[in-house]
């Protein structure tokens, strides 16, 4: 007995050893690497000069290079690696962060953002939660929870601490001194967490297969390919409606103070969104929670369709993009566990990513252009649409999973 409830103590003082830095980093990492854009979009736009289609190009070939980057970071983690990619990745973005503000060319600004994707690939989500899948096992659900709930805030971090310190200080001092913070706190602090993560995962971490024939299997499963372009296409809403929010809401007449406001609070919705998922786990499946996450992206952008006639829409808009994205961060990795299985899920998950990430990549592209055919109404529209394609998408991967079985 005495034996048991001491490793019990064990398993969760592990558990924070790894989940609580985690979480910290992640938040930090998110706010400088990934919200940085979109919260400069507009800034960018004044001061160096070039139009948003431009400055968004850089911004898809950063995902673009990410998504590129994801199978590779993927094997990485599945071999052991996981800690020092992470961490040197990290230590990397903060070295390329500190040269954004010495930009003064467009092609310094594109080099910069290409090389941050690789970075992305590596330390944002997909390869936290490989990491916490190869080291925690069944835990694996409860830690990426408890990651995103504390990194949900990340919007919130980044949005109005930029707008802050571009008033005070300019944008290139706002950049490094957020670069700063993931240098200082993140980065030691995700060496601490994966360093614990690096000694679990030798008991919970199922063998890397080296076998290519697994992974041709695999890319032959239709649940593969239906699960991969379900989850891109709600990817493609958030990434497109987000990163043109500020100039979205600007050209729809909404005061900047309220605009920054609203792009803040997605984040704390995500944060409640996931907070509603722990308390629905227990009666509903995984599957009824992601379905309702593509329900919930696909209300919001109707809801910001309605918002030039009725404000308060704008209200719902972020309630309900916020909570089913926030969501779908958690879902996602859990039911490619669960349709995919374990075994290679560093690759798994970075191969399923590439789609995800290629799909956040054009977004940004896609809707300046869209805006430039037919304005953001056209934009909303279109994301709405292909939130639902994603709908049944996810319905498909479920009906082809379970002919498989």
């Amino acid at each position: 007995m005495l034996t048991l409830l001491t490793e019990g103590i064990s398993s969760k003082a592990q558990f924070r050893r790894i989940v609580l830095p985690l979480a910290v980093a992640e938040t930090l990492i998110w706010a400088a690497f990934y919200y940085i854009f979109p919260a400069l979009l507009l800034t960018w736009e004044q001061d160096l000069g070039w139009s948003k289609t431009e400055l968004a190009g850089a911004f898809t070939l950063c995902l673009i290079s990410s998504a590129l980057s994801a199978p590779l970071a993927g094997r990485i983690i599945d071999h052991g690696r996981g800690r020092e990619l992470f961490v040197g990745s990290a230590a990397f973005g903060c070295v390329l962060m500190f040269g954004l503000c010495l930009v003064q060319h467009m092609w310094q600004f594109y080099v910069i953002w290409v090389l941050m994707g690789t970075v992305m690939s590596c330390c944002l989500y997909e390869p936290c939660f490989a990491i916490l899948t190869r080291a925690m096992g069944p835990e694996a659900k409860r830690a990426i929870t408890w990651v995103t709930l504390v990194a949900g805030f990340a919007g919130t971090v980044s949005f109005p601490s930029a707008h802050i310190l571009v008033e005070w200080s300019g944008w290139r001092m706002a950049v490094g001194m957020l670069a700063g913070m993931v240098l200082l706190v993140a980065v030691p602090l995700a060496w601490r967490a994966l360093s614990v993560a690096a000694k679990h995962s030798i008991v919970h971490a199922a063998p890397a297969s080296k076998r290519a024939s697994e992974i041709t299997a695999l890319l032959q499963r239709p649940t593969f390919w239906l699960l991969a372009i379900a989850f891109a296409f709600p990817a493609l809403n958030h990434s497109a409606l987000i990163t043109h929010l500020l100039a979205l809401l600007d050209e729809r007449g909404v005061a900047a103070e309220t605009a920054v406001l609203a792009a803040s609070m997605i984040g704390p919705m995500q944060v409640a969104g996931r907070i509603a998922m722990i308390a629905a786990e227990r009666y509903v499946s995984t599957t009824v929670i992601a379905m309702a996450c593509f329900i919930s992206v696909l209300g919001a952008s109707l809801a910001l369709l309605g918002a030039v006639a009725v404000p308060s829409l704008l209200f719902v808009f972020v309630v309900l993009q916020g909570a089913g994205w926030g969501t779908v961060s958690i879902v996602k990795p859990v039911i490619i566990a669960e349709l995919l299985g374990r075994k290679n899920f560093g690759l798994v998950s970075g191969l399923t990513a590439v789609p995800f990430m290629l799909a956040i990549a054009i977004a940004p592209t896609c809707a300046a252009v869209g805006w430039l055919f037919g304005g953001y109404e056209l934009v909303i529209w279109c994301a709405a649409a292909l939130t639902a394609l994603g709908l049944i998408a996810f319905v498909g991967a479920l009906v082809a999973h379970r002919d498989e079985t």
